[in-house]
């Protein structure tokens, strides 16, 4: 059988769209644009944009998340590919998803030219969002939770020094559920992935043990 020039496929496009969370006023976060132009005008979608030629799928989604964040060293990860023919009614478009971790205290939002603001949104309280966005938002959900309980992903959402019930807090925030102080604190310690910084010295209370994540850390740590 002869074998078609590629000339004569069609050509679909390809985009990256980047979930963002983040920890901010005890909720998990994500971060949504108002869209300013068609189609979706006046919706709220997930950050993103379309690949540019001679550009990396990695580096199209760092660059989209650089002009709505201004952050650059950051956790990263691609999720999954999303291809339905009428997910977008400018024509065919396939999307590659990606994840991203971001402390809020390090950015400064700012929407990108096709989008007229920007805004962190409660994953419990969402907007209505454009094309298959809220599809990919309830994946990425899963897909986090499974790598706080089996990577260190989590740490990224804390500064460099922080104590163990700074942890814990993030993984109730997550998970939406309470653990118990003492088995946390046991299992964390008891993984070898943490090393101790010194007392914290400017509080009122007991002062409690500042701990780093190690460096050279494998990429699967069973955590919960």
């Amino acid at each position: 059988m002869k074998e078609k020039s590629i000339h004569k496929f069609d050509k679909p496009s390809v985009s990256v769209d980047i979930v963002i969370f983040t920890i901010q006023d005890n909720e998990l976060k994500v971060l949504l644009v108002n869209r300013g132009i068609e189609p979706f005008k006046g919706k709220w979608a997930i950050p993103g944009g379309f690949v540019r030629i001679g550009e990396s799928l990695e580096d199209a989604a760092m660059r989209e998340l650089e002009e709505e964040t201004g952050v650059k060293d950051v956790y990263l990860g691609q999720l999954y590919t999303f291809g339905n023919p009428k997910r977008d009614p400018r024509g065919r478009v396939i999307t590659v998803t990606y994840m991203a971790l971001v402390n809020s205290d390090r950015i400064k939002l700012h929407a990108a030219s096709d989008a007229s603001e920007a805004e962190w949104f409660s994953v419990r309280k969402l907007p209505s969002l454009a094309f298959d966005h809220r599809k990919i938002l309830d994946y990425a959900l899963k897909r986090l939770k499974w790598k706080f309980e089996y990577t260190t992903v989590a740490f990224s959402l804390l500064p460099k020094k922080f104590p163990i019930s700074h942890v814990q807090r993030i993984y109730e925030i997550v998970f939406n559920k309470k653990f118990d102080k003492r088995n946390f604190k046991k299992k964390l310690l008891s993984l070898n992935i943490l090393k101790e910084e010194g007392i914290k010295k400017d509080v009122s209370h007991r002062p409690p043990m500042l701990y780093s994540l190690k460096k050279n850390i494998g990429e699967i740590v069973e955590i919960l």
